[in-house]
């Protein structure tokens, strides 16, 4: 599936302003007189080319692929009802709340997106910023592992705000391009995914046939990508990324990725072009890692799983944190790169991407959650004493289990030395409760989180009428999409 990091719903701002202009009759002739006066100086021809075979194939797969997986599709489901519990679990902080609501104080849309947890009912494009904003807060929802990363439930930010608007409007509604191609590596950011694939899928839901399904994507491509910066030391912030655009009939541009010196593969990623290592289909849902226990960046998983572990052990030695002289995780490549973290960290969202961090918490404390990421909760000095005992070493073993298509595993390992001399016994855990390979196991602790996360906005009997809704996965799936988010509206 395209499901693939922030809530970009559509290409481009300036096409809300901006509807495509009628051809001008002398183009075609004004056309080929360039092309021969360019050829004489050996410029660049102006003939506008077919569309790139990447955008051809999105745009195919958005209007023709079936998708008949029944894992896919449960899997789907489990992700809606966890994105929505991690997004009203994200409004208890005000950090996150303040940036919500309409441009303007007050403003009503008729027919407008309704925010879940909240009262507000807004255009579709702020409504896929609120929406993509909480769910993405405490980077608890769901993930997707390979040469890229990125959390395909980020693409409900665009996808739920524009079907909730259409629904009310009277219609019935009821990514592979992360597995070879590294973003992250030129400097990029994995936003990009988030904002071609809701764009593909936002298309179609519009209405769009399959040629302005290309142009809608090719202008997604285009747009300014945004850098890493904001999730590396010393930048790293609570930033999450967005943009909008609309159907009104925009110009694509048809070689936007292949173009040479100006195209994407020229200009952003280093000349090459995008691999792929299976066509598009449902393979990404079917694989799609929940974050199921602890809220903390998906290459700590396993690590923070293990650090529960030894904190059991130390417990039954009596012995503390305190006691520990020396951590080592073994880890992957992409973990050493991405959030292996010396010195100071500044916030909320520095903690959850630092693995000494996220290890040194359970540690302690024997417990990792949303509340350990505070200000008032970093300022316990244990916890920097511990993280300058952590460090992390490659072990190569996890890094090609972490590539292979079959595995798709994120495994870490804790060794660790005691002050008196003692080595515990090693602890390994290749992949966590939210991998697939453990969904029997991880399909009821992820309901108990859904749970706990209404718990804080709904009463007893609007939480079981929520609960009842989304257990019943056959009446769940024909539900209009309307009447869902309205489930989670505070009066």
């Amino acid at each position: 599936m395209l499901f693939s990091r922030a809530v970009r719903a559509f290409p481009s701002r300036h096409s809300l302003a901006f509807p495509r202009l009628p051809s001008h009759k002398f183009a075609p002739v004004l056309a080929s007189k360039s092309v021969r006066f360019m050829s004489h100086h050996g410029g660049e021809s102006t003939l506008r080319p077919e569309p790139d075979k990447v955008l051809q194939d999105i745009a195919d797969y958005v209007h023709s692929y079936k998708i008949d997986s029944d894992l896919a599709f449960e899997t789907a489901r489990l992700c809606l009802i966890d994105t929505i519990g991690c997004g009203l679990e994200g409004l208890r902080f005000p950090e996150c709340s303040k940036l919500l609501g309409p441009v303007v104080e007050g403003t009503v849309v008729p027919n407008g997106t309704k925010v879940p947890g909240t009262n507000y009912q807004l255009d579709p494009i702020r409504g896929a910023f609120n929406i993509g904003t909480i769910i993405r807060w405490l980077d608890f929802n769901d993930c997707f592992l390979a040469a890229e990363w990125g959390h395909p439930s980020d693409n409900l930010g665009a996808i739920l705000a524009v079907a909730d608007h259409l629904a009310r409007q009277g219609q019935p509604l009821t990514g592979c391009l992360a597995l070879l191609n590294s973003y992250n590596r030129v400097g990029l950011d994995h936003v990009v995914l988030v904002k071609v694939a809701s764009t593909a899928v936002v298309s179609k839901m519009l209405g769009l046939n399959r040629d302005q399904t290309i142009d809608a994507v090719s202008q997604a491509w285009v747009d300014g990508q945004s850098l890493r910066t904001y999730r590396h030391a010393p930048n790293t912030g609570p930033r999450k990324s967005w943009a909008a655009g609309t159907r009104k009939g925009e110009k694509g541009l048809p070689s936007v990725l292949t173009a040479k010196t100006w195209g994407f593969y020229d200009v952003l990623f280093k000349g090459k072009p995008f691999e792929f290592q299976r066509p598009y289909g449902s393979y990404i849902m079917e694989n799609v890692l929940f974050k199921i226990s602890y809220p903390a960046e998906f290459h700590a998983q396993t690590a923070v799983e293990a650090a529960y572990i030894v904190h059991d052990k130390l417990k039954a030695l009596g012995k503390t944190a305190e006691d520990i002289k020396s951590v080592r995780i073994r880890t992957q490549e992409a973990a050493v790169r991405i959030i292996d973290k010396q010195g100071p960290l500044d916030n909320f969202a520095d903690r959850d991407h630092a693995i000494n961090y996220m290890v040194a918490y359970p540690l302690i404390f024997g417990e990792l959650t949303s509340n350990s990421y505070t200000d008032e909760s970093a300022a316990d000095p244990r916890i920097d004493a511990l993280r300058a005992k952590i460090y992390c070493v490659e072990e190569k073993k996890f890094s090609v289990d972490y590539h292979d298509p079959e595995k798709r595993f994120i495994g870490n390992a804790l060794l660790v030395e005691l002050n008196d001399g003692t080595v515990l016994d090693e602890v390994e855990v290749e992949f966590p409760v939210g991998h697939k390979r453990r969904r029997a196991e991880g399909t009821p602790l992820l309901m108990n989180k859904f749970k706990r996360h209404i718990l804080y906005h709904f009463d007893e009997t609007h939480q079981k009428k929520i609960l009842d809704t989304v257990s019943d996965a056959s009446s769940f799936s024909k539900m209009p999409v309307d009447k869902f988010t309205d489930l989670f509206v505070k009066s």
